[in-house]
């Protein structure tokens, strides 16, 4: 059988190992982003425990809400002027290719190869 702990002495245990817990009070919303979602918890619990001067927080319950976030595509210079030095065509079209192609040089110059 298993014997309960007290919360004393639960306490008492995470002093003895350095382990120090709080909760944060009032906390609305907590938001997690990657690169291909945002994920919202609205009216957690989150508590904060600290251990050789790591910070752990800990987010529990809440209504949670997930969303896919759009990267936009950012083109460097560089790559659609040596697109366009490959193919002999203008920057404004090695740009639009290399949107198409989703940054990809060897495909943006072979897209504008075969519209020759």
């Amino acid at each position: 059988m298993h014997r309960r702990i007290n919360p004393r002495e639960a306490r008492r245990m995470m002093q003895r190992m350095g382990l120090s817990m709080d909760a944060i009070s009032d906390v609305e919303q907590v938001i997690i982003k990657t690169q291909s979602k945002e994920i919202t918890i609205e009216k957690p619990e989150v508590a904060i425990m600290e251990m050789q001067g790591q910070k752990i927080f800990q987010v529990t319950g809440g209504k949670i809400s997930e969303k896919a976030t759009e990267r936009k595509l950012t083109i460097p210079e560089e790559d659609a002027r040596l697109v366009a030095d490959q193919t002999g065509k203008s920057l404004e079209e090695a740009k639009k290719a290399l949107e198409e192609c989703g940054g990809d040089l060897a495909k943006a110059i072979l897209l504008l190869q075969s519209k020759i």
